[in-house]
């Protein structure tokens, strides 16, 4: 049904810049609906249109997917770990004052949970997702095989855009605390965006220790500023 390898990956020639401070407020670009539809055509070129599909969840789809689904499995991916590495400057900040979202780097494995939507909800369900998740080009959407205790889907999952202006990475934890603690963007404060993914994690009995020493670090810090 899909080629795996299938990415729709606009380049940005222009970050060339150290990611580990914010990009200027004018790097920003919001994506429009035409960008969406012609982004989601191209993820779904090899799709039937008649089979369900599969969207992997790593940060707040487990918690707050905001779509229908048939099933819902734990499931891992292989080749990108979780990371705060994504200067979020709407949905959990602003282009003055990002805060930090999770994206998929590489490197590594991630245990996330893995949706099934129905084929006929697709293409409302999709755009929805790709309003969301990809108000700019900071995510490469990709099919990767998502290995649950029932077999291996093919898995919708949208990891990081290295070449995005919006990329972090080599931050200090006390930088990352620092734009946790003031990203407030049309989502909520970053702040909750973390520990309630932190929260969701263990929950569902997954284990992520670099989250979970940024969750505890984030709460110690917040409980010395009140």
């Amino acid at each position: 049904m899909h080629s795996l390898s299938t990415a729709f990956c606009p380049v940005n020639a222009s970050a060339q810049r150290s990611s580990r401070q914010p990009p200027p407020p004018e790097a920003f670009r919001l994506r429009d609906d035409a960008w969406h539809a012609a982004s989601i055509q191209q993820t779904l070129q090899h799709w039937n249109g008649r089979n369900d599909l599969w969207v992997f969840g790593y940060g707040s789809l487990i918690w707050r997917p905001e779509f229908d689904f048939l099933e819902s499995r734990q499931a891992r991916i292989h080749g990108y770990h979780r990371a705060l590495c994504l200067w979020s400057r709407i949905n959990r900040g602003t282009p003055e004052q990002p805060g930090l979202v999770f994206g998929l780097d590489l490197g590594g494995s991630c245990t996330g949970r893995v949706f099934r939507i129905a084929a006929t909800q697709a293409p409302d369900t999709l755009l929805a997702l790709w309003r969301r998740e990809m108000p700019s080009a900071a995510y490469i959407p990709r099919w990767l095989r998502c290995h649950t205790t029932d077999g291996i889907v093919p898995g919708l999952v949208f990891t990081m855009n290295r070449q995005d202006t919006g990329y972090a990475s080599g931050l200090s934890l006390e930088q990352i605390l620092d734009a946790v603690r003031q990203g407030h963007g049309r989502y909520g404060a970053c702040t909750d965006y973390v520990l309630q993914t932190a929260q969701a994690l263990t929950a569902a009995g997954i284990p992520d220790q670099r989250l979970r020493a940024i969750a505890q670090a984030l709460q110690s810090s917040l409980s010395s500023f009140s």
